[in-house]
């Protein structure tokens, strides 16, 4: 209760922090390092104070109500050219121009995922990857982790069908990866197999992916990596600007639409935005798959102040999520030729409701970044009518706080703490996790260093959590005995980053992370709805430390660009869930007195090693083609039984033909295609999971932007992307549906994976 009270009296208080009294403007000129000309429409941008501005037709700029003092990463970016990114000092000028290089390639992003500080992605040393808007929403994918799965080296994605999708990065998946939205750790059910991430695939702007422990600044849960959601940053001052999209895609009638508004007056900044995806059941090479379908809604807004001092935004949104779900008793049942939009039971319904304010201070030569969060999770599982049997309710409260202090002979300092309280209750009649609240402390301390050309980053953190789950009688027994833990641990970072030339530079880091079990593996007891089996938790259970290194070599010039990283991870303690000995339990539904044999799976706990390399190449042999090349291998050994961990993606090799011609009239035409190899994988854990043999898809596509309008003109760019076109039966590795998962009986019974896809759509940025 004191946490409550504490985060609703800061919640009002911090958006009436006192205004400073002075301010600072700031200008400069964008120009072509070649030529000298001008270069006009360039994006300028300081990500630390969320604010950005468009160079006229002059190549000039202006950003206004800077702090007065204080050292910023400013960031200019033009298609056609290399970005820049630099660190200014706002007390020693208030003028800056730069002249950017013409190049066909980006390798120098602005990236503040994995590291404290805001930094050129050559000196940040975890391996980050960015994704932007127009590729999540024109590759073909179903949803946002899909579209990362087929973007970043090192990203995969366990599937059940298009609807759903959890991200796995370097083997690691559900409570081992973070994803962020709004500055805040999305907190729903990430232990469980059948949802996906609560999130609107048309949200982002861009997506941050760290591949790489994060757990000194995540907090556990972050040993696997971090994949963080920025939404678009306010117009400047005095306008009005906005997106609307709209998507169809053949296999499974997937049509989704959203429209986003965003405003800047004086530093009063908004933004509003609606989207809806509907689909009916997707489609495989031999036929639909029933009641496969979904529908999902999401309404979001932001109000906030940009201003001299900093910035404090507060976002809210709402996110519904409609999924159909079929048991199939035999191969006969596996497909049919209907495809109703309407979902049949059983279906989940799960919504999401979240607040985060996002603050950041400047406080002296420092500053003060502070994100609260209120989120509420409901999971309702329906199996015969609209009385959810199963309902899992989750509220949390979080609070994230990071002291940046001013830098001192090129030592930046950050201190840092984080705290988060969940509680979460059973609404319904049937039971699997008991209910719970957990309680999560930790603070850490950050210092980077850059002498020449070498950065030196280091960090320390210290973990506490303590979950307590309730006792829980039904008829008189006991389904949840109830129980009390508490987890503490120190985590440590090192990183290393040598810029060699503008064209090479290298990566390093090490360290040592931790997660502590989640309330469903130390507490489960019941059918778990989807997964088709038992789970029974262990109270027992330890905490996973995770020891890991990795190292990248990255290059780029005009003509080739690429990287080539290793990483190996050994982690003690290991935590998943198996059946051991055929263990099986029968269970009686008390409303139909039907019953059912299923598989017990319990938790339990081994020491495990993973390893691989990721690596990806772009040829550019004139400026219109682009040959990009991307592998990436993951090999992880269950080292306490000497055998294969289970449930770990395929090596995949990627292979894509992009063509870019200037053609009179238009903007930003391309075509492509693409070969997507996929490795067969028999390094499985055949006590319970079976084999799946390689396969090569087929992709193509192509898009063009139109300038409409005279005066004003707006772009409107167009694509439409096929994927799997020879409509390849295939089982991916990472499937839920494949065989051996859907029935323990018959262990032959899977669906195939989505066949042919055609989708095309539109997005239009647009200034009112």
């Amino acid at each position: 209760m004191k946490f409550k009270y504490i985060f609703s009296l800061l919640l009002f208080i911090l958006p009436v922090y006192t205004f400073a009294s002075s301010f600072l403007d700031i200008t400069g000129k964008v120009t072509d390092s070649k030529n000298n000309q001008p270069v006009a429409g360039a994006i300028v941008s300081i990500p630390q104070l969320r604010i950005n501005t468009i160079t006229d037709v002059n190549g000039q700029y202006t950003l206004h109500s800077l702090p007065p003092r204080g050292k910023f990463v400013i960031e200019i970016r033009f298609i056609g050219y290399r970005s820049v990114v630099r660190s200014i000092d706002l007390a020693a000028s208030p003028s800056f121009d730069f002249a950017l290089q013409p190049s066909v390639t980006e390798t120098n992003e602005v990236v503040i995922t994995g590291s404290a500080i805001t930094a050129n992605s050559r000196y940040n040393s975890t391996s980050a990857s960015v994704v932007h808007k127009d590729q999540l929403v024109s590759n073909g994918s179903t949803n946002l982790i899909d579209a990362l799965a087929r973007s970043v080296p090192g990203v995969s994605q366990i599937s059940t069908g298009p609807a759903i999708s959890k991200p796995v990065i370097r083997g690691l998946s559900y409570n081992r990866v973070v994803t962020l939205t709004d500055g805040v750790k999305q907190q729903g059910q990430q232990w469980g197999d059948e949802h996906g991430i609560e999130v609107d695939q048309y949200q982002a702007d861009r997506v941050e992916v760290l591949r790489g422990a994060a757990s000194l600044l995540y907090g556990s849960d972050a040993i696997g990596g971090v994949i963080n959601i920025l939404d678009p940053s306010a117009p400047p001052s005095g306008q009005i600007k906005g997106e609307l999209l709209s998507n169809y895609a053949t296999n499974n009638g997937l049509s989704g639409s959203s429209l986003m508004l965003t405003g800047n007056e004086n530093g009063f900044v908004w933004r509003g935005r609606g989207s809806y995806q509907n689909a009916y059941s997707f489609k495989t090479p031999a036929g639909y798959f029933p009641n496969s379908g979904f529908n999902n809604t999401n309404l979001n807004g932001m109000l906030g102040l940009n201003k001299s001092w900093g910035y404090s935004h507060l976002n809210f949104s709402y996110y519904r999520n409609n999924v159909g779900f079929f048991d199939p008793e035999s191969a006969d049942d596996l497909y049919t030729n209907e495809k109703s939009r309407t979902l049949d039971f059983p279906r989940q319904d799960i919504r999401h409701y979240k607040i985060a304010l996002n603050n950041n201070f400047v406080v002296g030569e420092g500053s003060l970044k502070l994100d609260l969060g209120y989120q509420r999770n409901q999971r309702r599982e329906l199996e015969d009518g609209t009385d959810p049997s199963l309902f899992f309710d989750l509220n949390t409260y979080s609070l994230d706080a990071k002291y940046y202090l001013p830098t001192k002979n090129g030592w930046e300092p950050v201190v840092g703490l984080s705290s988060s309280w969940g509680h979460s209750v059973n609404k319904a009649t049937e039971f699997l996790v008991p209910e719970y609240d957990s309680y999560n402390t930790g603070i850490f301390g950050f210092v980077k260093k850059t002498i020449n050309k070498s950065t030196y980053t280091a960090g320390l953190r210290y973990d506490y959590i303590h979950n307590v789950g309730k006792q829980l009688f039904v008829n008189d027994e006991e389904q949840f005995t109830g129980f009390k833990n508490t987890f503490n641990s120190l985590s440590g970072a090192l990183g290393y980053t040598h810029v060699f030339n503008e064209s090479v530079n290298f990566k390093a880091n090490a360290g040592a992370a931790f997660r502590a079990p989640n309330p469903a593996e130390l507490g489960s007891n019941g059918v778990h709805e989807g997964t088709y089996r038992y789970e029974v938790g262990n109270p027992d259970l330890k905490a996973e430390r995770s020891f890991q290194a990795d190292a990248t070599l990255e290059f780029g010039a005009n003509i080739l660009t690429g990287s080539l990283g290793v990483y190996e991870n050994y982690i003690h303690n290991y935590i998943y869930a198996s059946n051991q000995n055929n263990e099986s339990i029968t269970v009686e539904n008390e409303e139909n007195g039907e019953s059912e044999t299923l598989p017990v799976y319990r938790y339990g706990q081994v020491n495990a090693n993973l390893y691989g390399v990721e690596a990806n190449i772009t040829l550019h042999p004139i400026h219109a083609i682009h040959f990009e090349n991307t592998f990436n291998y993951t090999h992880a050994q269950n080292r306490t039984f000497d055998r294969p961990l289970a449930f770990i993606p395929a090596g995949v090799l990627r292979n894509t033909l992009r063509f870019e011609p200037k053609v009179k009239g238009v903007n930003g035409f391309y075509l492509y295609a693409g070969l997507d190899n996929f490795l067969r994988q028999n390094r499985v854990d055949a006590t319970f999971e079976t084999s799946t043999a390689s396969y090569t898809l087929l992709n193509a596509g192509a898009g063009v932007t139109l300038m409409l309008g005279k005066k004003h003109q707006q772009p409107l760019k167009i694509f439409i992307t096929g994927t799997n076109l020879t409509d390849k039966r295939y089982y991916s590795a990472l499937s839920r549906l494949k065989p051996g998962r859907l029935s323990q009986e018959d262990p032959t019974l899977g669906v195939y994976d989505m066949g042919r896809n055609i989708s095309f759509g539109f997005l239009m940025p647009f200034t009112l």
